[in-house]
């Protein structure tokens, strides 16, 4: 994988909607202040306030404002506006351009901490010809994440701009550090046992991941470890995903799961249902391999920034998951 390299003070970004359509505006703009203030300039994509009914305008628009916004090469990093639903309808017809995702020798090879003093102030203004640039979003921006992962290209799962104004400190430090060239520290949960496992890490949000299985744009699962979150889908559901992931055999090779936080998911009152602590259990229990859950990303809550693609240590009996590389 070849990381872009980090961000400095005046280098710009642009942001896009690629799925559901904008509601939130004052906490965007909250959002957008917070990316200004670290000193970066953040444009909003010409149509982000575009609407066809819950999408951010048609599949044609909001796929060319993200080919547009992914080949300018005046823009570091393309963020995501938010997430709701439509990002995956765009990867019908999609293949991503050369420049943005990993080819030749000028992209870096290591994570942003390796380099970051190498080639402080070298870039400063534009991306060069073909280097990586950062793609950041999470929820239903785990379609664009991952199929960017498939294509050899590394995002950051992390807060959009409905979101960023809401982390605590600590998470909105995590990622502004980081982009900057810093190290991530490790994620505390619980641990299931399974000892320790290294992997590349591959987060992303279930129900959204779960469509993916069997799609040209499903990346390669062998060796990873999944980071996985969800909101909104009730315990049967879950396990619908989570079945479908066992019979399709995704779950083979993989090497580790890392849980974050899965937010109003519990049953309704009154109607029969396992809880989703045994649902998890039930399907992700007998797979032999390391689990940690409770971990402090996804939705309706602090969620930390987890970098697609890097290396990753998971440790099943502390409970621990690591960014190594």
């Amino acid at each position: 994988m070849a990381f872009p390299y980090p961000l400095q003070a005046g280098d710009r970004l642009i942001a896009i909607t690629p799925s559901g359509t904008l509601r939130e505006t004052e906490v965007l703009h909250q959002s957008l202040d917070l990316w200004r203030n670290q000193g970066y300039r953040v444009d909003l994509a010409a149509g982000y306030g575009d609407r066809w009914g819950y999408l951010a305008g048609r599949d044609d628009q909001r796929r060319q404002q993200l080919a547009a916004a992914w080949t300018d090469c005046t823009y570091r990093g393309v963020v995501g506006v938010r997430g709701g639903w439509g990002a995956a309808r765009l990867l019908e017809q999609w293949h991503w351009p050369e420049a943005g995702v990993a080819t030749g020798a000028s992209s870096p090879s290591a994570s942003p901490s390796a380099f970051s003093g190498a080639f402080s102030g070298a870039f400063s203004g534009v991306s060069p010809a073909g280097s990586p640039r950062w793609l950041l979003g999470f929820s239903d921006m785990t379609a664009l994440l991952w199929s960017l992962y498939r294509a050899g290209g590394v995002g950051l799962h992390g807060p959009v701009l409905t979101t960023l104004a809401q982390e605590p400190q600590w998470s909105q430090d995590r990622l502004f550090g980081y982009l900057r060239g810093g190290d991530l520290d490790p994620l505390r949960g619980e641990g299931w046992g399974g000892g320790t496992v290294r992997g590349r890490l591959l987060p992303g949000n279930l129900t959204v991941a779960t469509r993916l299985l069997g799609t040209p744009v499903q990346p390669d699962l062998t060796g990873v470890i999944l980071a996985l979150e969800d909101v909104g889908e009730v315990p049967y559901r879950l396990d619908r995903d989570l079945t479908q992931w066992r019979m399709t055999g995704a779950f083979n090779g993989v090497r580790g799961i890392a849980l974050g936080r899965f937010s109003r998911c519990d049953p309704p009152p009154g109607v029969p249902s396992l809880t989703l602590a045994e649902v998890l259990h039930d399907r992700l229990g007998d797979l032999g391999i390391p689990i940690v859950s409770g971990l402090p990303f996804g939705h309706d809550g602090a969620n930390a920034l987890l970098p697609v693609g890097s290396m990753a240590v998971l440790d099943g009996d502390e409970g621990n998951l690591a960014i190594v590389a």
